[in-house]
């Protein structure tokens, strides 16, 4: 059979998914024709390690005009048996088979200020006909968590009877570390996008209360230095805030070496679909400091110390608790290891690929 997998954003900070699944696809199924999707720059971003493995070209941007009728084409003279939509950007009028993973419903629930108002909430009213369109069209819906899962089926009965939820995982390459420079001797971690739904802002102003007490307690944000970052840099800079660096995008290696050093991972988030960054953060020893909110209970169980995220007072005597507490970090820590070895992306793959062949059989 031929089966068809959208990876069109590999390359980009949600890419871990993808990226996971197709590596453990490659041990799972020796058997199947997969053409791996991605958009031209990517073309020898990732490279299959089987025969039965290919990359294709498939460059139509998101939320396209192309996307909707040159993609659609492109399908259908590919002819696959099955296609994965890894995201539930896709040409809502593609009729073959198919399964979409559906993260979260991030896309209709929140707004990014530093986005034109006017153009982001017509990609909403646009995002909101093209869920309910490939809810409906689908024949299986994946998603990452119980949570997501019935935020999904509230949004439409349609996914009630075709959901499964496939937990994602993280790895630990310890053997990989290298260390990065900075000037803290005691420091709070916070690794991902900062859009205005990870709260970051407010995770500001708790470290800010933290350091009236603790002046030499550094705040290190990792990832891409674009507009969200930047705007929210400005923010810090213009209310005087002190001992928080913004590192931007940094290699794997330096940071997972940050997670080994921090007195706490602090995951502010107000709705996530997994949560992945704090997970990895357990494997790396650090103990996590977590928003109680969307399915963060649900991933980290008791392996994390939680806080209101909409009261920076909540935050900031979470976080207190645990770098003021050496039995309480050191339980987390403990914890946090057992929590992050209870998923697996091999696990993940074998999954999917039994959803892949229970819709071939279809």
């Amino acid at each position: 059979m031929h089966i068809a997998l959208d990876a069109r954003f590999i390359n980009s900070s949600t890419g871990t998914y993808v990226g996971r699944l197709l590596e453990y696809l490659q041990d799972v199924d020796k058997n199947n024709q997969y053409s791996v999707l991605v958009w031209g720059k990517d073309k020898n971003y990732w490279k299959p390690r089987n025969k039965n493995f290919s990359v294709v070209v498939a460059d139509f941007n998101y939320y396209s005009f192309a996307e909707q009728i040159g993609f659609n084409k492109f399908l259908k003279q590919l002819s696959p048996d099955l296609v994965h939509f890894c995201m539930p950007q896709q040409p809502v009028f593609y009729s073959g088979k198919k399964i979409t993973t559906i993260h979260d419903l991030t896309l209709l629930k929140t707004y990014n200020s530093d986005k034109n108002w006017f153009m982001y909430k017509f990609k909403q009213f646009v995002g909101y006909f093209v869920f309910k369109s490939v809810i409906r069209s689908s024949n299986k819906i994946l998603t990452d968590s119980n949570y997501s899962n019935r935020e999904i089926v509230a949004f439409s009965k349609k996914a009630m009877d075709k959901i499964y939820t496939i937990y994602l995982a993280s790895e630990v390459e310890i053997g990989k570390l290298k260390p990065y420079k900075h000037t803290f001797k005691q420091y709070l971690l916070y690794v991902g996008s900062q859009s205005d739904y990870k709260n970051i802002r407010r995770l500001g102003d708790a470290h800010q209360e933290l350091i009236k007490k603790r002046p030499n307690l550094g705040l290190i944000l990792i990832g891409n230095k674009n507009d969200s970052a930047l705007a929210t840099e400005k923010y810090f800079n213009k209310k005087g805030y002190k001992n928080i660096l913004f590192t931007g995008f940094l290699p794997n290696e330096q940071r997972d070496w940050l997670y080994t050093k921090a007195e706490a991972y602090v995951f502010p988030s107000l709705l996530e679909g997994f949560g992945l960054p704090a997970l990895e953060a357990m494997g790396y020893g650090a103990p996590v400091v977590s928003s109680n909110t969307s399915c963060l209970p649900e991933v980290y169980g008791d392996s994390a110390h939680y806080f209101d995220p909409r009261d920076t007072k909540d935050m900031a005597r979470a976080i207190e608790e645990v770098i003021s507490n050496p039995k309480l970090r050191q339980e987390l820590i403990k914890k946090g290891y057992k929590q992050q070895a209870k998923y697996s992306w091999e696990r993940m793959a074998k999954q999917t690929h039994q959803a892949y062949m229970d819709v071939l059989k279809d």
